[in-house]
């Protein structure tokens, strides 16, 4: 049993080759599969990551740009079936998390039902290159899904992440809708549902250099009108929102 990266990808071609080879580098001391989640990138990403040949990344090549969350749960339909991956990665391709990170955020636990979070806002975690704005929406966003949720994490909306495999087995994620950032929100509840051993690893975080960002109003409004939906719904009906989440 090995961790698997899932990393989806929309015109990362000027980010994802820098990626793999640092990925390649510490896959020289530890083993690992990464999935490739490309959602049809006009830029060719899927194409370029194919001539690198590297046997230990596959290319998941779905039809169209249809959101993160969509993305994501492709992913783990495609890796949780094969049952060889003890542990599963969530990863951005644009170089804003570290792989100098990931060691520490792998050997965090080894609990059956966990998720570790690569936290920004904790004792010994940074951001690099983010205007204070982006910070305050950052960690606004968090204090509120907190507060709404009642789930005790830091860092609610950051996408790097370990969960492992039993966890996903666990949930019923065919259920779940979000499919922009509040993903990340939506997948945290899910798992505190679980009863999921909660893990926290300080990050820095680097803004993107290349390509252009996926930050939009719109996905802002979504995180915020469907996260007040989900506090609403814990308080009024925490039984079946359980049922909803949790085989």
């Amino acid at each position: 049993m090995k961790p698997v990266i899932l990393i989806p990808t929309y015109n990362e071609s000027t980010s994802i080759v820098e990626l793999l080879r640092s990925l390649e580098e510490l896959h020289q001391k530890r083993d690992f599969d990464v999935v490739i989640l490309d959602d049809n990138s006009p830029d060719k990403t899927a194409d370029i990551v194919q001539s690198l040949k590297l046997p230990w990344v596959e290319i998941l090549r779905r039809p169209g740009k249809a959101g993160l969350g969509a993305a994501y749960r492709a992913g783990f339909a495609h890796v949780l079936p094969l049952g060889k991956y003890s542990k599963i990665v969530t990863m951005d391709a644009d170089g804003s998390h570290r792989v100098a990170d990931l060691p520490a955020m792998l050997d965090a636990t080894d609990d059956k039902l966990s998720i570790t979070l690569g936290t920004r806002w904790m004792p010994g975690g940074s951001v690099v290159n983010w205007p204070k704005s982006r910070q305050l929406l950052s960690k606004s966003g968090t204090k509120y899904a907190r507060i709404a949720l009642g789930i005790p994490l830091n860092d609610l909306t950051g996408g790097f992440r370990v969960y492992s495999a039993d966890l996903l087995n666990k949930l019923k994620l065919t259920q779940m809708t979000a499919t922009g950032y509040c993903f990340q929100i939506e997948m945290a509840m899910a798992a505190t549902l679980a009863g999921a051993k909660l893990v926290e690893v300080p990050i820095t975080f680097v803004e993107r250099i290349n390509g252009v960002s996926k930050m939009s109003r719109a996905i802002v409004i979504e995180a915020l009108w469907q996260t007040t939906l989900w506090g609403l719904s814990r308080r009024l009906r925490p039984n079946a929102d359980k049922l909803h989440y949790v085989k």
